[in-house]
């Protein structure tokens, strides 16, 4: 027996609308879309198409709404037919007839033209869900193509340089000039000249103001009217290296959760970011942001064209959000994910859409992201896209975790919690050989990040942080295999040069990770010792198993913090679960559509704790979360900010 047009009309209005919420405020997939807009058209041909189902003959909107919409031929009266539903037979009592008829209209979407009015507003609640579903897929790419945008960022600064971006496309600018003067008093000097800018680089430029004071704030102006400021790093020979606050995040995606009356370029949360940065008590010296800076594939892909991947680099700087107070002078310095390319993404940097993705994350980030390790491959061919530099008590590297990857290791080395992991038997001792079947960096990469780590430090720099777009534990057990969990071969060797810069270096290494869209604090404790164990019960034979002894205690091993999104969703279930004593859980905190971590380093006079480091978490701009952590002494974890972690720090 074939459903009846009631049925079929309730099950699409439930789809649609309960598919509806979960894509316009949990989470926009892109699978969503076409089943939302699907339900609805099948909903609407069963209420028009076969009104005569529901109830008596569906009466025109003149009729359901005379005040809005007035009509001058006489109709029946309401009374007469208020008369003839009076007339008819019920079963049940009027009042609880009435109450189930609103119920299936205003829940199930189910029309009963015996109500015209609240009939015609349960299908204009559905017909409005498939708007807005429109309106957060389409608004921003056809109706803010950003073509004419021009603007200015900061990038990368250091004690004597900085970089700034700048894109103009009006050529009535050019030639541009770069002016600069410090900002306590009013000396300009001209420091660029810009000739030319065209459509080979999106009309975008790096300036390099060189030749700085350290520790000092400056303003720099354009000829086209754009201007801005930014504050050089301490000299390493002065008192203010010993202090450095800077900020972490990942993924962020313009009208999410979606607001109808929101603008549709606006970036929700730099609304808590603004707050959070008002609220430090030292200025943040940069954003070390992580990842999907755009998402070219969320809703939906729409194209896979180089003029589609810098539209949407436009529109994130487009932006209004960027004018929220504070944001328009906190540098920012980029890593590369996923996003930015395809979901996922493990097809080298030959494949496409990588040239095409890979373009304007050149041309917008890049150009004015930190240098690359000195002796890596540079110039315009090489495209090399991992950085090295130091500021303050810590020195940084900035790992590319998807130009140089290939396909994850096997299921059998990298799913299978039942199965031993590299680095969680006694092969930790002696990690695996590189392998270029499955690696996450390269060689030429994870060289230098292992050359890195195998380098002394000054004696201000008591922190070795890398900078990871995936997350390095494997205790996420959802898309583990797109993580550090999928290349367990190249990460037991990278996790013991983490080990042995700790013990031979006496420095802390740090990892700060991105893209789950939830936050975790992991810590990586080293294997002490390997021991055999040998047990037995009367009339059974002796058994021998190979077991680890780790470092035990909150300070020990190297310590991840894995945070995002800056603005977008997060996981309604949980994804996080530890499953071995190598990757220790601290804090798993899933919650939230805007988190953001506040990391400051300070060096203390003390010979035994000779720096500090507080990492601050921040859901929608309330603090979450603290955790304190001395170099080369225990951590302490503060749970609000109370008596248990603040002799510490103020």
């Amino acid at each position: 027996m074939a459903p009846t047009p009631v049925i079929v009309a309730a099950t699409g209005s439930v789809i649609a609308r309960l598919s509806a919420y979960i894509f316009l405020r949990w989470i926009p997939g892109h699978h969503f879309p076409p089943l939302i807009l699907a339900s609805i058209v099948i909903y609407l041909v069963c209420v028009f198409g076969k009104d005569e189902a529901f109830g008596i003959s569906r009466p025109r909107l003149h009729e359901a709404f005379p005040k809005l919409f007035p009509h001058r031929e006489d109709h029946e009266k309401p009374e007469e037919h208020h008369e003839e539903q009076q007339g008819a037979d019920h079963d049940e009592p009027i009042l609880y007839e009435e109450e189930k008829r609103f119920f299936k209209t205003a829940v199930f979407g189910i029309p009963d033209w015996r109500e015209p009015e609240w009939s015609y507003m349960t299908i204009g609640v559905n017909i409005l869900l498939a708007l807005f579903t429109l309106d957060l897929v389409f608004r921003g790419p056809l109706l803010h193509p950003a073509q004419d945008l021009s603007f200015t960022r900061v990038g990368y600064v250091d004690s004597t340089s900085a970089k700034v971006l700048v894109r103009e496309p009006d050529p009535a600018q050019l030639p541009m000039y770069a002016y600069l003067s410090p900002a306590d008093k009013t000396s300009w000097t001209t420091t660029d000249t810009i000739y030319y800018l065209g459509p080979d680089t999106d009309y975008t430029y790096a300036i390099n103001f060189e030749g700085l004071k350290p520790s000092k704030k400056y303003i720099y102006s354009l000829s086209n009217d754009k201007s801005g400021t930014f504050t050089t790093a301490a000299s390493q020979y002065s008192e203010a290296v010993n202090s450095l606050t800077f900020l972490t995040s990942s993924c962020i995606k313009a009208n999410f959760p979606y607001r109808p009356s929101a603008p549709a370029l606006a970036i929700h949360g730099f609304e808590h970011l603004s707050k959070v940065l008002r609220g430090l008590p030292s200025p943040a010296s940069f954003m070390l942001f992580l990842g999907d800076f755009i998402y070219v594939d969320v809703p939906l892909r729409l194209s896979s064209s180089l003029a589609h991947y810098r539209a949407e680099y436009r529109r994130v700087y487009a932006s209004p959000s960027w004018s929220l107070p504070g944001l328009d002078t906190l540098p920012w310095i980029h890593t590369l994910d996923d996003h930015e390319i395809a979901n996922d993404w493990s097809g080298g940097n030959d494949t496409d859409p990588f040239p095409a993705a890979s373009d304007p994350f050149i041309h917008y980030h890049v150009s004015v992201n930190p240098p690359v390790p000195s002796g890596a491959p540079t110039g315009p061919d090489t495209n090399t896209t991992y950085f090295q530099f130091s500021n303050g008590p810590a020195s940084f590297f900035m790992l590319d975790t998807r130009r140089y990857r290939t396909d994850p290791e096997p299921a059998s080395f990298s799913s299978s919690s039942s199965k031993p992991l590299y680095g969680s038997s006694s092969e930790s001792s002696n990690p695996p050989t590189y392998s270029t079947n499955h690696t996450m960096l390269g060689y030429t990469q994870l060289s230098f990040l292992l050359k890195f780590l195998a380098t002394p430090e000054p004696p201000h720099i008591h922190w070795k942080i890398i900078a990871s777009s995936v997350p390095f534990t494997k205790n996420w057990r959802f898309g583990t295999s797109d993580t550090w969990g999928g290349f367990l071969r190249e990460r037991s060797q990278i996790l013991a040069a983490m080990h042995d810069a700790e013990q031979r270096l006496g420095v802390r290494v740090i990892i700060l990770s991105g893209d789950r869209h939830e936050f975790a604090a992991i810590r990586y404790p080293r294997v002490i010792a390997n021991a055999t164990v040998t047990s037995s019960s009367a009339g059974k034979k002796e058994t021998t198993k190979d077991m680890i002894v780790r470092e035990v205690g909150p300070q020990a091993g190297p310590h991840e913090f894995s945070v995002g999104p800056l603005s977008m969703f997060y996981l309604p279930f949980r994804t996080f679960k530890q499953v071995d004593d190598e990757d220790v859980a601290i804090k798993y905190l899933p919650d939230g559509n805007s988190k953001v971590g506040v990391v400051e380093l300070r060096n203390l006079a003390g010979e035994s704790q000779r720096s500090l480091l507080k990492y601050s978490l921040y859901v929608d701009g309330q603090v979450a979360w603290e955790y304190a952590l001395t170099s080369p002494a225990a951590g302490v974890e503060c749970k609000s900010r109370g008596k248990s972690g603040r002799w510490l720090w103020d």
